[in-house]
């Protein structure tokens, strides 16, 4: 039988032998970082600069939104007054409407009533059966008057006042001795208004300065 000419290892031996084969291991795996590294070095310093980056990344998207928030509120509260603008118009047109909607029809209406104020005029001396056809025109100016008063409308009639030329119209000028210059000597057809609104002038004559017509010596 053939001998077995090979070397045992102790077990002391064998177990020196393994924990060598660890440590080696061990340390072949867990290598420390070479501080002469450059790479290292640059991930180091890059890390910092990204940071920044993106904080002002971060500070302009907020000052953006900060930006679009202050337009949006100014853009609602511009809407808001455009609206509140356009209500008060609206009403004030309705009211308008309202105050002025009769404005054609007592256009039409006045002379009716000039017509009647002329006839009481031309009718003043009569007598007899006359005095009666007299007496029903006035009546029935009495009674046009009344509702032209019930709706606001009022005459303008400005004999002896001075002239305003917006109510009056000037016919002509005339000196008059007793009068002073720009006052309202003769109505030729009384104005009216319609809720203080002129629907139309006064047709009148007014006095002026006399011409200074003294001779030289």
């Amino acid at each position: 039988m053939a001998q077995y000419s090979g070397l045992k290892q102790s077990p002391e031996a064998a177990y020196s032998t393994e924990e060598g084969r660890c440590c080696v291991s061990t340390e072949q795996n867990h290598q420390e970082p070479d501080p002469q590294d450059p790479g290292s070095e640059d991930a180091a310093e890059s890390r910092p600069e990204t940071e920044q980056s993106e904080a002002q990344s971060a500070t302009g998207e907020v000052e953006q939104l900060t930006t679009d928030l202050a337009n949006a509120k100014d853009q609602v509260l511009r809407t808001h007054a455009e609206m509140q603008n356009l209500r008060r118009r609206m009403e004030r047109d309705v009211e308008n409407a309202h105050k002025y909607a009769l404005e054609k029809f007592v256009g039409e209406l006045l002379p009716v009533v000039d017509n009647l104020e002329r006839s009481i005029q031309a009718m003043a001396d009569v007598d007899g059966d006359f005095k009666a056809v007299s007496d029903g025109i006035e009546l029935t100016l009495k009674s046009f008057q009344d509702v032209l008063a019930r709706f606001k409308v009022e005459a303008v009639d400005p004999g002896g006042e001075a002239f305003n030329p917006d109510l009056h119209q000037a016919m002509s000028m005339l000196e008059v001795p007793d009068a002073k210059p720009n006052t309202v000597i003769d109505v030729f057809q009384k104005g009216y208004t319609l809720n203080g609104r002129l629907i139309r002038p006064a047709m009148v004559v007014v006095a002026k300065s006399a011409a200074n017509n003294t001779s030289e010596p």
